[in-house]
C-alpha cells in the first residue's frame, strides 16, 4: 500500500437539498402506503470521476445526519464521521466521490413526521406512515441515481446505518461492489427493544407531547426526549469506559446531598440530554427506532437470493468487543448468513474499551481494517 501524507479536513462543506418525489410522482413505501413530496439532504466530498466509478455512499446512525465531514459556515464541530473522511483518511476523498445523506423520516432537512403534509397544511405528526428499512434504500438509491452514479464502490455504514447497508446489499446486490457494516445488527434482540420501548414511552407520555401535534401547539416533549437519550447513550458506552472517564467522581456543584446531580456521571447525562433536543425531534425519534426493533431480513428463507447472482459482491462486517447494545453476537450472525450462502465476507472483531461508540471514534486497529478493505476495493474496482 503506498505511503499516504497527513490526513486533512475537506474543509468547509454546505448540505444540499433535492426533491426526488412528488405528489405526481411518489415514493411507494414498503408498507404499500405512498408519500411525496420527499425532499432530501445531502453533502458530497470529493470529485466524481468522469466514469463514475468511485462513489461511496455512507448511511448514518440513528441520530445522525448529512454532515459526516468537513465544517459548516461558521461552525467549528466537525461532521461525525470527521476522523474517516477527508484527503488521506480511510475513506480518501483525493480518490474517492463520498455521499452522506438524512434518512427518510429524519429531522435534518429530510421529509419526516414534522414535515408539512401537503393535505393538511399542518405537521404529519403521528399521521406521517410507518417505515421499514427498505424505504431508507429506496430514497438513498434514487438520490444516487439522480447524482449520476450507475455503481457505488461501497456503501458504508454504523449501526443503523450498517443495517440500511445490509438491507440494500441483500435487495440491490448490482447497486454496489462493496458493503461495510460496522456494529450494526440483522435482528435486535429483546433488551435491544426494550431500551427503545421505554425510551419512546418517556417521549410520548410527556404532558407536551399533544399526540404528536406539538408543533401546533407551540411546545416540544423535552423532558420525555431528554431522558430517551440520556438513557440509550448508557447503553453506547461500556461500563469500562464509563468507569475510566467518570468513575465516582462529584459533578463539582456546591450543593446538599439529595436528588440532584451529585455525580459527574449524572451532570455528563444531562449535558447530552439538553444538546440532544437542539439537533434532534422527538417524532424521529419515535418513528426510526420502530425501523429498527421491525428490521430482519433473514427471517426470508430466500432473504440472499440476489446477492447470490452477484459474483463481484464483497462485504465486511466489524464489531467491537466492548459493545454490549449490538454485540460481537450481531455481526456474528450476519457473517453466519451470508458464509452460509457462500458470500464473499470478511469479519474482524475490534479490541476496544469505549462500547458501541467505537465506531465513530478514531482507533488505530478499526481504521487500519476499513483502509485496508478499501485500498483492495479501489484496485478492484466495480
Amino acid at each position: 500500500m503506498a505511503t499516504l501524507p497527513e490526513a486533512g479536513s475537506v474543509g468547509l462543506v454546505e448540505t444540499q437539498s433535492v426533491r426526488l418525489f412528488t405528489e405526481s410522482d411518489p415514493l411507494h413505501l414498503a408498507a404499500g402506503q405512498t408519500l411525496g413530496p420527499v425532499d432530501v439532504a445531502y453533502e458530497t466530498y470529493g470529485t466524481l470521476s468522469p466514469a463514475a466509478d468511485n462513489a461511496v455512499f455512507i448511511c448514518h446512525a440513528l441520530t445522525g445526519d448529512a454532515h459526516a465531514a468537513g465544517f459548516h459556515e461558521g461552525s467549528s464541530r466537525p461532521g461525525w464521521w470527521d476522523n474517516l473522511i477527508g484527503p488521506g483518511k480511510v475513506l480518501d476523498t483525493r480518490r474517492l466521490f463520498v455521499v452522506s445523506a438524512n434518512l427518510l423520516g429524519g429531522c435534518q432537512g429530510t421529509t419526516g413526521p414534522s414535515s408539512v403534509d401537503p393535505a393538511t397544511g399542518r405537521p404529519y405528526g403521528l399521521d406521517f406512515p410507518l417505515l421499514r428499512m427498505h424505504d431508507f434504500v429506496t430514497v438513498h438509491r434514487r438520490l444516487v441515481e439522480r447524482l449520476g452514479i450507475r455503481r457505488l464502490l461501497a456503501v458504508v455504514g454504523g449501526s443503523l446505518g450498517g443495517m440500511q447497508a445490509l438491507e440494500w446489499a441483500l435487495k440491490h446486490p448490482a447497486d454496489m461492489a462493496n458493503t461495510v457494516m460496522i456494529a450494526a445488527s440483522s435482528r435486535l434482540t429483546a433488551m435491544n427493544i426494550a431500551f427503545s420501548a421505554v425510551a419512546r414511552r418517556a417521549i410520548m407520555t410527556d404532558p407536551d407531547f399533544h399526540g404528536g401535534q406539538y408543533a401546533a401547539a407551540g411546545v416540544s416533549p423535552r423532558i420525555g426526549l431528554a431522558i430517551a437519550r440520556m438513557m440509550a447513550h448508557i447503553t453506547y458506552m461500556s461500563e469500562e469506559a464509563l468507569t475510566e472517564k467518570f468513575g465516582r467522581q462529584p459533578s463539582g456543584r456546591d450543593a446538599p446531598l439529595g436528588f440532584g446531580v451529585d455525580f459527574a456521571i449524572e451532570s455528563y447525562l444531562e449535558h447530552q440530554g439538553s444538546t440532544f433536543l437542539e439537533r434532534f425531534d422527538a417524532l424521529s425519534y419515535l418513528y426510526l427506532t420502530r425501523v429498527m426493533d421491525y428490521f430482519d431480513p433473514f427471517a426470508d428463507v430466500d432473504a440472499c437470493a440476489a446477492a447470490r447472482t452477484a459474483a463481484h459482491l464483497r462485504f465486511l462486517v466489524m464489531s467491537f468487543e466492548s459493545d454490549w447494545r449490538f454485540s460481537i453476537d450481531h455481526s456474528r450472525r450476519i457473517v453466519r448468513h451470508l458464509e452460509q450462502e457462500r458470500l464473499r465476507v470478511s469479519s474482524r472483531e475490534i479490541g476496544s474499551t469505549w462500547g458501541h461508540d467505537s465506531f465513530l471514534l478514531d482507533l488505530p486497529e478499526y481504521h487500519q481494517t476499513l483502509r485496508a478493505f478499501m485500498e483492495r476495493a479501489i484496485e478492484e474496482g466495480i
